[in-house]
Formats: structure tokens, C-alpha cells, sequence
């Protein structure tokens, strides 16, 4: 009886091992990281870097490379043959250069303090990348260094040829302004330290604890690059150290970093990393990336045009799938197109994972806005919000796959909220950095509430918003006032103008889901300010001045009234209502034709050099971030296969395997993200909406592993077939034909399959019958400002004014002595004579209702006098 329940025990034990083994190997997620190629983006002006770091670590271990210039801002460039060391915070493909704090560099020999000595030369074919490790090799030195890191903790490995003088350099003076800066000697195998710095960041603190596996033999901590003897600590804004050892073959360093104090980093180091196993910790590294991109599976894919084709060096093969058999020019060797596009899906993948950056400490520790520490409760902490470059579309693919993550975000930014009294613009560390116009937090946290991330305090949130765009701050005043931001209130006006007006839409959308009517009916209004900045004389968005346009105008013009960009990008920045814009171009027609000329000007830019401005399809330069949604525009047309058309030559010019794969800056995530959304052929042009428009699908299958356990799956069979232009044939959801070309959140959260089916002829029946997205403002409609015909605050000789608007079936009244108009002053109905120095006003009214005022001051100047602008 005994023996029988012993076997039966052991059967059930056995048959439970099975099953977790099974389970397990169920569970066990594709391992993508052979598709990431760190060195895309990092040639060019993509301003990535290569190093180890883990999905959004508040560590980056990479090479130092380029110690200044704009393609220098993340500290390394592809181009670069010589590497100063090894740091350990780094920027992914921003604009501005910062972080590279703290940087080792091992060396052999009498220790150097300077970078020009200590620097090494390193040869690209002995560079490896992969995600969360980086190896090279210091040509100088002889010595191989390599890299891995957990979230806030950078592992340096470094192998030294036999030498009694094997050195690690630690230089705290690398790159930014050093405000106050520290180095101690805790033991033989043991330093800590702190560096303050000013740089885009005004006031950063980094504080961090290094262990080292063997003991040094001996150091020196230098101020001024001169060495103090016998000191254990040095303080000062030049602060170097070296440690040297006696021949150890191998040493392995670990450093954790922390905002709030060297104590701090120490809680982090023995958390992460309590032990020397470089392996251990790779390998952990190469398992969180594992995870994280297994939240996208994508099968297949090839190029769709012969211009790929041929720019890969290699023979179209018209016929070919996912393996086509062409050969590269110069090995012969086959080139496998689908391997190149999972590359560049994946990096791009990678890419939206290195930003925000965790900035809280294992204890839940940081350094708020105030400078003051705090204690995230319940949430992790983040900085590095490029919010004017990711709410457009990292943020909603991040609301997709990482929900928890995006919980963390708003909770973050309403900590700021309460420590700063404001919702970040661009936070940098522990500092407000105000980089790029609008208010971005916003739509970041509207877009999440719409989608169902409601755990936070949406009351103080919607309070914080308000406080945001009711500041007198960056042209707020001059909006509100005016019902624009005015060329002569403010700089970038008219960019700032339709960024205000796209968040107070946000607010609006998010007053609505809160039941808050009467804010719904104000931010409802103010998110149609665009059409105060609509100049429907030339069909273009124009700055506003002395009650006129600004002139003299050329649409191609870079210049001060526009962010990164001239009139062509910005005229069609209107996502919360594409379909007011359409109706004051004059319909759909026009609308589209207006979209052709876009794409097809050959028109160059004009103005002042502007570096960002780049990508460019005619006037549409895809190398910044206002232009990232306009493709997606055609979707409302009558035409809107030419959505797909252009997606296709986007995707497939501006994005390649080589390192300068990148149109533009990376910003934080914003130009791969847009390829990641775009190739599964969805994208979100209003974050704040629930609708993700229909797109191009760039692979034969992909499958969204959802955070509550289900899958969504979109296929496109002919995804892996090389042709031409390809065309919509039709769609089917949960195996039903589907006739629209948006597909809501909700139908995507709640997992199933969406077929697309593609091909090389037209289906316009099936295209006519699809019904558009929507972006419509229909409530509480504005009066537009009307607009004089000329905006020169001078004259010599009598002229004739014109009032006029863009709005049909409006009355138009003014003044002539600086008085209020209203409804009772002189009605306008011809142009009229100005022949001394005048003040004018003027309202457009219709069904009751008016406009903002428009004022202009004309001054009379004698004929004898001449003006000399300089």
C-alpha cells in the first residue's frame, strides 16, 4: 500500500515537472536581439549611441567619441575612430548635447590625465553591439573593453595585456560645465564620488559608487590634472582620478549611479549587481531586451519598390518573397531582404525602449524639480520626456505595449506638477529644460485616460493642464488675448499658435470625460485658434501681425515664425481638425491637391540653415517631427491610396540598415517609433483619439503581445512580395469584412486578427466605399479673425484698405480712433481710403457670434525721409 502511494506520489510529481517544463517552454519568448543593430542611427544626423543599456535604464554605458559639435550630441558618431573612454548616462538622438557624466577609460602605463593622451585609437571591425552590451578594442592599449549594464548599473570588463601598469582612468571634467565635483577613496577595491554639472541641464547632480573586482595597487585624485598626494578625497569643478593595478589580466568594474546621494547609488549597486559575473549580468541584460521586443513578432517582409532594390546594391528579382535571390554587386552573396526590414523594424523597436530614462533609485529615492529628494510611492520615477517629438506617436505605441510603464509616465509628471507647479515640457534630469513649443505632457496624458490608464488623480491632472495653458508664458497671453500668438508677441509664433491649439483640443476631450461642461465648451473653442493663423488668400498657416499677415511671405522660408520648419510643414498641422482645415482649403479637391504639391514641389528650402529640416519629399521632410502624420492625410481625400503610396517611399527611403538609416535625429524614440506604427500599418495622427489610422503593413504577419494576455495580429500576405506601387484591396476583422480606414483602440486592446490585403491594381470601388477617419470640431464654432489687406505699419503716400476673412457669411465692423468695435460700429462693405496716421480695429460677426479683435497701427511718414532696415 506504502509502495503504491510512493509511485503514485512520484508519478504526480513527475507529471507536474512536465507540465512546468512545458509551460515554461510555451512561455519562452523569441529571442529578437540578433535583429537590433545599435550602429543604425548613430552615422548621419541620427545622434544615437551604441553602448549597453536595458529598456529604459537609467544607465547608458557607451563610448565617448566626439566631445563636441551638433552630430556629437550623444557622444559618439559612426564616423569616429578614436574614443576617449567609457561613460555612463548618454541622450538618444537628441538635438541639444548633455549626460556622458562620469568616464572611464582604462589604460596601461604611467597613468595621463588629459584626453588627448589618454585617448585611444579603435578599429570599426573590432565594434560589437548588441542590446545591453558593447565590446572594442583599444588599439593604443591593447586592451579590450566591454560593456553591459542593468537599469542603474554600468559593468565594465576590461582585459590588459601582461603589465605591472594596467590604469583605469576616471575623469569627472568630460564634456559639460562641471559646477562641483568629488572623488573618495573608500578601500582598495572601492570609490565613490559626485559631479554637478551645467549643461542643457542647468543644475544636474549625479552621484555614484564604483567596485572594482581586484584590488588597486596604488591611485592619485587630481585637481587640476595635478595629482594630490596622499589624499584620500578631492574636491573641486576638475576632478580627475586613476587607479592602477599590477598586472591583473582581467578586471571588472561595476558603478551604479543615483541623483539623491552616493549612499543612494550604493543601495543600487548591491541590489543589481552584488557579484563580479560579467556573463551573469550580460545575460540578463540580453533577457530583458528578450522580453521587451517579444511584445511585437513579426514574420516576413520585403522591399516593395525596384528603387530598394537597387539601393541595396543588388539585382530586382521581380518574383522573389521573403529570401530573393539577388546579388549584392560586390560578394554576390544573397541579400535577404525580409532579415534587412526585421532589422530595421526591430532597431527601430530598441530604439523607442532606450527613452524615458528611470530615474528613481531601488528605494524609490530621486531628486524632484525642486532639487529637493523625494520618494516615489507605489510608482517609478522617469526623466528624458522629448514630449514635443514623442507624443505623436512613442507615447500611443507605449500605450499599446507597455500600459504600466505609461501609468508611471503621468504619475511622474503630476509629481513634477506638485514640485515644480508645473506639467513637464521637456524635463532633463532634475530640470525643466523648456526645449520645443506647446505643452506635450498633455495629449501624453490624455491619450492614456482615452485608452483606459486611468490609476491616477485625473482631477489634479485636469487641474495641472489648465494651469499648464493658462500661464503668461512662451506667447500663452498673446493667445489667449488674440485668439493667436502674434508675430510681434512672441518668437515661433505661428508653431506655438497650432501646438496650443492641439493641446487645449486634449483638454477639452479630457473636460468631456470627466463631465466638466463648461471647460469642454472653452478648450473646445480655443482648439480652433488655427483658423486665426489660416491665410485662406494663399491656403496656407501664416504668422499674424499689426492686424495683417507677416510679409514678405514665401512658403519655403525658414524663419523665426515657424519651429523647425516654414509654412508648407506646418499648414497641415491640424490633427484635431483635418476636417476644418479640408473645408477652409476649399474641399476635398483642393485639400488633396494641396497635399500633391507638398510632396511633389521641387521648390528648395529658403531662409536661414536649419539642420532638422531634413527627409525631404518636396517640401515634406520627414527628418522632423511636424511632418510625421501629413501622409496619413490622404486617408481623408477621395484618393486615399496615395496614404499608402507615400508610407511606402517613406519607409523604404528614409530608413535603412546602415548607420546613417535615420532621416533625422532620433529624438528619444520619435523617428523609429513613427516606423514601428507605420509598418504595422497603424498610427495614431490625434493621440487623445481613440481611431488608429489604416496604413501600409509592412510584414506578413505581426502579432502585439497585449499586457492582459491577448494577442492582436494584423497580416498582410503580400507584404513579402517585391513590386511597385501597392494598393488596399480589402480588410477583414475577426474574419468579418471591414470597410473603414481607422480601426478603434478597443478593437485592438481586445486582441483578434485583422487581415489587410494588398496588391498592384487599384480596387477605387473599394477604396470610395471605405468610410474616413474622423476629426471634425463640431461644437461651439469660432468666428475666424478677419485680416487687413496689408500689415506695413508705414506709408508715404494715401492707400486703400481692404478688411477681409476667412469665414463666409461673416459682417465686418471697425474703428478708425482706436475705440472698441462692436456690432454698432461702421459696418464694413468696400475698401476704404487711409491717408493719415490711423489706429484701426476691426470684428468679423456672424449668427451673433464674434471674433477675437484685430488691431493695426498705420503711421504716416513724410516722402522726404528714408528708412534703412538693418
Amino acid at each position: 500500500m506504502h509502495f503504491k502511494k510512493a509511485n503514485i506520489c512520484k508519478l504526480f510529481f513527475t507529471l507536474l515537472a512536465l507540465l512546468y517544463i512545458n509551460t515554461a517552454f510555451a512561455q519562452k519568448k523569441k529571442d529578437y536581439t540578433p535583429m537590433v543593430d545599435p550602429f543604425i542611427g548613430t552615422g548621419g544626423h541620427g545622434h544615437t549611441y551604441p553602448g549597453a543599456v536595458v529598456p529604459f535604464g537609467m544607465v547608458q554605458l557607451s563610448p565617448d567619441t566626439r566631445l563636441e559639435g551638433w552630430d556629437g550630441c550623444s557622444g559618439y558618431h559612426y564616423t569616429d575612430t578614436v574614443v576617449y573612454g567609457f561613460s555612463h548616462t548618454h541622450l538618444s538622438g537628441t538635438g541639444v548635447a548633455d549626460y556622458c557624466d562620469v568616464l572611464f577609460m582604462p589604460t596601461t602605463g604611467a597613468p595621463k590625465l588629459l584626453n588627448t593622451e589618454y585617448c585611444s585609437v579603435f578599429k570599426k571591425k573590432n565594434e560589437i553591439a548588441t542590446p545591453g552590451y558593447y565590446k572594442t578594442h583599444l588599439e593604443k592599449y591593447n586592451i579590450d573593453a566591454e560593456l553591459t549594464a542593468t537599469t542603474r548599473v554600468g559593468v565594465h570588463r576590461y582585459t590588459f595585456p601582461g603589465t605591472a601598469e594596467a590604469n583605469i582612468i576616471i575623469d569627472l571634467k568630460h564634456r559639460d560645465e562641471v559646477l562641483d565635483s568629488w572623488i573618495e577613496v573608500v578601500n582598495n577595491h572601492e570609490i565613490r564620488g559626485f559631479r554637478q554639472s551645467k549643461g542643457w541641464a542647468a543644475n544636474q547632480s549625479v552621484y555614484f559608487y564604483a567596485k572594482f573586482s581586484k584590488p588597486f595597487k596604488t591611485y592619485g585624485i587630481a585637481l587640476n590634472d595635478a595629482v594630490q598626494k596622499g589624499q584620500q578625497k578631492v574636491q573641486g569643478k576638475n576632478v580627475k582620478m586613476y587607479i592602477q593595478f599590477d598586472d591583473p589580466k582581467e578586471v571588472i568594474a561595476k558603478l551604479a549611479i543615483s541623483s539623491v546621494s552616493t549612499n543612494g547609488a550604493l543601495k543600487n549597486l548591491d541590489a543589481e549587481v552584488p557579484d563580479f559575473d560579467f556573463k551573469l549580468i550580460q545575460k540578463a541584460a540580453k533577457t530583458e531586451w528578450i522580453n521587451a521586443l517579444a511584445k511585437i513578432e513579426v514574420e516576413g517582409g520585403a522591399p516593395n519598390t525596384r528603387q530598394q532594390a537597387q539601393q541595396q546594391n543588388a539585382t530586382y528579382n521581380p518574383y522573389g518573397a521573403n529570401k530573393i535571390a539577388a546579388k549584392n554587386k560586390k560578394n554576390e552573396k544573397p541579400i535577404d531582404y525580409a532579415k534587412q526590414k526585421q532589422t530595421i523594424f526591430y532597431t527601430a523597436l530598441y530604439h523607442t525602449m532606450l527613452a524615458p530614462n528611470v530615474y528613481s533609485d531601488v528605494d524609490g529615492q530621486y531628486r524632484g524639480m525642486d532639487q529637493q529628494v523625494h520618494t516615489a510611492q507605489g510608482f517609478t520615477y522617469y526623466t528624458v520626456f522629448s514630449l514635443w517629438d514623442t507624443f505623436r506617436a512613442e507615447h500611443p505605441l507605449l500605450t499599446l505595449i507597455d500600459r504600466k510603464r505609461t501609468l508611471d509616465f503621468v504619475k511622474s509628471f503630476l509629481a513634477m506638477y506638485d514640485q515644480g507647479g508645473l506639467l513637464p515640457v521637456w524635463p532633463l534630469a532634475s530640470n525643466e529644460t523648456f526645449c520645443m513649443v506647446g505643452n506635450h505632457s498633455i495629449p501624453v496624458i490624455v491619450d492614456a485616460y482615452a485608452k483606459g490608464i486611468k490609476d491616477f488623480d485625473a482631477e489634479k491632472a485636469f487641474i495641472a493642464m489648465k494651469t499648464a495653458v493658462n500661464r503668461n508664458q512662451f506667447g500663452l497671453d498673446s493667445y489667449r488675448k488674440n485668439g493667436a500668438v502674434l508675430v510681434d508677441d512672441e518668437n515661433e509664433s505661428v508653431s506655438k499658435t497650432l501646438e496650443y491649439a492641439y493641446d487645449d483640443w486634449c483638454i477639452a476631450q479630457m473636460a468631456k470625460m470627466l463631465n466638466k461642461d463648461t471647460d469642454y465648451h472653452e478648450f473646445i473653442k480655443r482648439a480652433q485658434y488655427w483658423k486665426n493663423v489660416y491665410n485662406n488668400q494663399n491656403g496656407f498657416i501664416q504668422g499674424r501681425t499689426n492686424g495683417g499677415w507677416f510679409a514678405p511671405f514665401k512658403a519655403t522660408d525658414v524663419n523665426n515664425n515657424y519651429t523647425e520648419g516654414n509654412a508648407w510643414q506646418y499648414s497641415f498641422l491640424v490633427p484635431q481638425d483635418v476636417e476644418g482645415l479640408i473645408k477652409n482649403m476649399g474641399g476635398k479637391e483642393a485639400f488633396e491637391a494641396k497635399l500633391d504639391e507638398l510632396f511633389t514641389t521641387t521648390e528648395q528650402l529658403t531662409g536661414r540653415q536649419q539642420d532638422d529640416i531634413s527627409g525631404l519629399i518636396g517640401q515634406y521632410a520627414h527628418g522632423n517631427e511636424p511632418s510625421h502624420h501629413i501622409a496619413y492625410l490622404y486617408n481623408f481625400t477621395d484618393n486615399p491610396d496615395k496614404t499608402r503610396l507615400y508610407l511606402s517611399k517613406i519607409m523604404n527611403e528614409f530608413y535603412t540598415t546602415k548607420p546613417d538609416g535615420l532621416a533625422g535625429n532620433e529624438d528619444c524614440g520619435q523617428m523609429s517609433a513613427w516606423y514601428v506604427m507605420s509598418a504595422l500599418g497603424l498610427y495614431n495622427i490625434a493621440p487623445g483619439q481613440q481611431q488608429f489610422q489604416i496604413g501600409l503593413p509592412q510584414f506578413d504577419k505581426a502579432v502585439i503581445n497585449l499586457e492582459n494576455g491577448k494577442k492582436f495580429t494584423i497580416t498582410n500576405a503580400n507584404a513579402s512580395v517585391v513590386r511597385g506601387n501597392i494598393y488596399l484591396q480589402g480588410m477583414n476583422l475577426a474574419k468579418h469584412a471591414y470597410n473603414k480606414l481607422y480601426i478603434n483602440n478597443d478593437d485592438i486592446v481586445n486582441g483578434g486578427e485583422f487581415e489587410v490585403f494588398t496588391g498592384r491594381l487599384q480596387n477605387q470601388l473599394f477604396m470610395q466605399d471605405l468610410e474616413r477617419p474622423t476629426s471634425k470640431i463640431t461644437d461651439d464654432l469660432i468666428v475666424a479673425n478677419p485680416y487687413f489687406s496689408t500689415s506695413e505699419k508705414t506709408f508715404k503716400q494715401p492707400f486703400s484698405m481692404e478688411i477681409k476673412c476667412a469665414e463666409n457669411g461673416v459682417k465686418i465692423y471697425y474703428t478708425l480712433d482706436g475705440s472698441t468695435p462692436t456690432a454698432s460700429s461702421t459696418l464694413y462693405n468696400k475698401p476704404f481710403l487711409i491717408s493719415t496716421t490711423t489706429n484701426i480695429k476691426a470684428i468679423a460677426v456672424k449668427d451673433g457670434k464674434s471674433s477675437f479683435i484685430i488691431s493695426g497701427s498705420f503711421m504716416m511718414m513724410r516722402a522726404d525721409l528714408k528708412l534703412k532696415l538693418n
